[in-house]
């Protein structure tokens, strides 16, 4: 049968010969034929490792069992261990049958029985048979011993409850002589103590000495030729015994105080050049890392894992780079003695290697070696393989972020590896660099200078030039007139026409991605402020891409060019220098540890100098009941209207630094910080470090042109349109009130109130023009705090008449109704004749109750 499956030339031919012979063994089975029934299970066996179905021959495993004769039996255990495992519900008719070969005068039946119980055992059967193999623990021959202690150890692993029956027994084995015997003995001793408290007790107290004499002894037998492994007696015995002890004195100084002679000798005397001695070292030394506290002898495993560090075996310099990670929470000083040996782990050729002492050198690295180590890392950086390099960078920048000693080691390391593997830079990281470079005023000129030299020869790294784009935009003039020159640093020459010809190059580099283009658009606007005389060629550059296919650049393309076109007189406060981004928040935010807004008292995991303080809060902040770090971050050039508007700093900093952000959409980010359709949350009667949410009607703001028209704009963000007033259900009147009054506008509130929603109250605003000219262009807008809810619709006209009037309806609910007033803070805008006019001013006098 065999040499015909192997003849076969296709699966079909395999399957056909396979077929025949189950329809043969078939046939046979059903005629009970008893001199071949053992041919035909061990044909069964052969088709099944072939991975054909052969459950159609289980039955037959138990009639060989239940055989007489050894040859038949022997069959009949190996067809039951190879058809059937543990889950079949037909190993519970063997059961008996195993009994009593357990209990069989023929030794050898005895050993084919153990041998299928140590492999198939279930836990019933192993409390069925538990008995059994316990009294075959004592038996004369020495291999039934041995084959009853490898059962024993199923039968715990199975069934835990039945340890304590082998305690005593498996204590015997301990003293055996025959290494067989023995080495089974400490196995089942070890897998007993791991599930009972009482035996590890018991063991400790009476098998400690014992098991250290016999170790001593077989590590100093002479030569024996039936246990020798390149020239050491019985390794496998050596690793056992060492195991055990490692359990034994875990947790217990008396033990491990027996055993320290001995692990010492073991340690200084195996010999190393074997694969066999280097097992036994790596045994011994997870031994010694294990029991209680030996300086010495940590110190001694400690360098036998440095000597496994320069063998030639990959397998033994990761084995040890393992078990170093694992001893640095126990001696990290013996391990950092071994550091140069593990970072030329680093440079290895295996990757497996490398990454594993990548990432014991970032355990070890702290803050008196971090300028040696990272200068190491930073240099293989240059020439580690690519599929390194980026695991090799994570690691760089969170060394030299979390222990650098001052900031402009920091920004220098950063700058390192922007140039050298700016495109394996995670985004954290680089906003976390630009957060540090805005916290050290007296580094700005130096940064933005070393960020101009590496870009020249590192155009290619994506996120060094998104980098140098921003501080270029930021500190363009510092670049031009070599502000804050440290001694350190080269004189360089750069003119108004060189900085615009970099941002330039990153617009048109053929690697640039939407991202950086968009900044380098932003960067050219500051440029055009900063310098001028550069606002025509600046104009030219930026005007290129109002035809672009990709709409964040359309978009920002014909928004900038409208800015120094059309809106010169505010530019300069428009792309104003970024305000300092606090290091505590964005690293408490970055780390996902701390809520949406940190207080600035919370400290910074960079904890360097020259950190800047934020300002105190404006009065109307204390106004609203906002007296904390929690304000929103502007990200879009609109906040510095709101900023205005709301008369208080909204600077914070941002996981995405940059005064002007690429916005995702203009819409986006006014539904972001208008707080337009988003229903307030209940601050549990608190409103401290509640944000502010603003709306505005929907007349296109006079300085910008980009913004789209007032009822697109509702209709986009959440589809509110114009809500007309209910005249039926209303609740309770009150009494209007002049919210504004000035030479020129006055402006009153009406009231009503809903009976059906008491939180919610409508207020029609009638604006009334005190003279004589028509105003165009007319806006209104209000901010409130987080617990009320503002919604506006349009209002009558953009155009308020002669000594007329418009009207415009909004709807306010307060989550505090009858716990705090309504407050609003509001700003008109309009034009006369041509003149932009703004008036501005606070709203307390709304009536009680609503």
């Amino acid at each position: 049968m065999i040499r015909a499956i192997r003849a076969s030339k296709t699966a079909a031919e395999e399957r056909a010969v396979v077929r025949k012979e189950c329809a043969a063994i078939r046939a046979s089975i059903n005629e009970n034929d008893q001199d071949y029934r053992h041919r035909d299970l061990a044909k069964l066996m052969f088709i099944h490792m072939l991975g054909y179905p052969t459950h159609f021959g289980q039955m037959e495993c138990l009639k060989l069992i239940a055989s007489p004769g050894f040859p038949e039996k022997r069959i009949g255990y190996l067809g039951l261990m190879l058809l059937l495992d543990e889950r079949q519900e037909v190993l519970m008719l063997v059961t008996n049958s195993l009994k009593q070969d357990l209990n069989h005068t023929n030794q050898y039946i005895v050993g084919l029985a153990l041998c299928a119980l140590g492999n198939i055992c279930s836990a019933e059967m192993a409390r069925d048979l538990a008995p059994e193999v316990e009294r075959l623990l004592q038996f004369r021959d020495p291999n039934i011993r041995k084959k009853a202690a490898l059962c024993a150890i199923r039968i715990i692993r199975k069934v835990p409850d039945l340890s304590e029956n082998f305690i005593n027994p498996s204590a015997a084995l301990l003293k055996e002589k025959h290494h067989g015997v023995l080495i089974t003995g400490v196995h089942l001793c070890t897998e007993i103590c791991k599930v009972s408290s009482e035996a590890l007790e018991y063991f400790r107290k009476k098998c400690t000495e014992g098991l250290v004499k016999t170790l001593r002894d077989i590590a100093n037998s002479p030569y024996s030729p039936e246990y020798d492994v390149a020239g050491i007696t019985d390794p496998f015995l050596h690793i056992r015994l060492l195991k055990l002890l490692r359990v034994l004195g875990q947790g217990d100084a008396e033990a491990s105080d027996c055993m320290n002679d001995i692990l010492a000798q073991v340690a200084s005397k195996t010999e190393s050049n074997k694969n066999a001695g280097n097992a036994i070292l790596y045994e011994c030394v997870q031994t010694i890392m294990s029991i209680e506290e030996n300086g010495g002898l940590r110190v001694l495993a400690i360098n036998i894992l440095g000597k496994f560090l320069s063998n030639r075996d990959n397998n033994i310099r990761y084995v040890a780079l393992n078990m170093l990670m694992r001893s640095l929470t126990v001696d990290s000083q013996a391990v950092q003695r071994h550091r140069a040996t593990i970072l030329e782990c680093v440079k290895d050729s295996d990757a497996s290697i490398q990454k594993r002492a990548l990432e014991l050198i970032y355990l070890l690295v702290n803050e008196n070696n971090v300028k040696p180590l990272a200068k190491e890392l930073i240099e293989y950086l240059e020439v580690s393989e690519q599929d390194f390099k980026g695991d090799l960078t994570a690691k760089i920048c969170s060394i030299v972020e979390k222990f650098a000693p001052e900031k402009i080691w920091y920004i220098d390391q950063m700058l390192k590896v922007l140039s050298e593997a700016g495109t394996y830079v995670k985004e954290d990281v680089w906003h976390a660099l630009i957060v540090v470079i805005t916290n050290a005023p007296d580094l700005h000129g130096y940064t933005v200078r070393a960020l101009y030299r590496a870009l020249h020869t590192s155009f290619e790294q994506e996120t060094l030039v998104r980098v140098a784009i921003w501080c270029i935009g930021e500190y363009a003039d510092l670049l031009v007139n070599n502000v804050g020159m440290l001694d350190l640093e080269d004189p360089i020459t750069v003119t108004e026409s060189d900085a615009v010809d970099v941002v330039e190059t990153a617009i048109k580099h053929h690697t640039s991605d939407v991202t950086t283009k968009a900044m380098s658009l932003i960067a050219l606007l500051k440029i055009s402020s900063r310098f001028p005389s550069c606002s025509e060629r600046v104009k030219s550059i930026i005007g290129q891409n109002k035809g672009s296919f990709v709409l964040e650049l359309q978009q920002r393309s014909l928004e900038f060019s409208s800015v120094i076109q059309k809106h010169q007189n505010i530019r300069s406060a428009l792309v104003e220098r970024m305000p300092v981004l606090d290091e505590a928040t964005f690293s408490g935010r970055r780390a996902g540890s701390l809520p949406a807004a940190v207080s600035t008292s919370g400290k910074s995991p960079l904890s360097i100098p020259n950190g800047v303080a934020k300002a105190a809060p404006a009065p109307l902040v204390d106004l609203l009941d906002l007296g904390s770090d929690d304000t929103p971050a502007p990200t879009s050039s609109s906040n510095n209207f709101l900023q205005d508007l709301l008369g208080v700093d909204l600077t914070q900093p941002s996981a995405q630094p940059g005064a002007m952000q690429p916005s995702k959409a203009g819409a986006d980010i006014l539904m972001d910080l208008l707080s337009i359709g988003t229903p307030a949350p209940v601050q549990n009667g608190s409103t401290n470090g509640d944000l502010l949410s603003i709306q505005d009607n929907n007349a296109p703001i006079a300085s910008m042109d980009t913004i789209s028209a007032p009822s697109s704009m509702m209709d986009l963000l959440d589809g509110f349109g114009p809500t007309p007033p209910k005249s039926e259900d209303k609740g309770p009147a009150y009494p209007s009130i002049v919210a504004f009054e000035s030479s020129s506008l006055k402006i009153e509130f009406n009231f009503t109130k809903q009976s059906e929603n008491p939180q919610t109250t409508d207020i029609v605003a009638n604006f009334i023009n005190l003279t004589p000219s028509v105003y165009t262009d007319f806006l209104f807008q209000a901010a409130v705090p987080k617990f009320l809810q503002l919604h506006l619709d349009p209002a009558s006209s953009n155009s308020l008449p002669a000594n007329g009037n418009i009207k415009q309806t909004m709807r306010v609910s307060n989550s505090q109704q009858g716990k705090k007033p309504i407050v609003m803070r509001m700003r008109v805008g309009y034009k006369i004749n041509g003149k932009d006019v703004l008036e501005e001013g606070q709203i307390n006098n709304f009536p009680r109750g609503l």
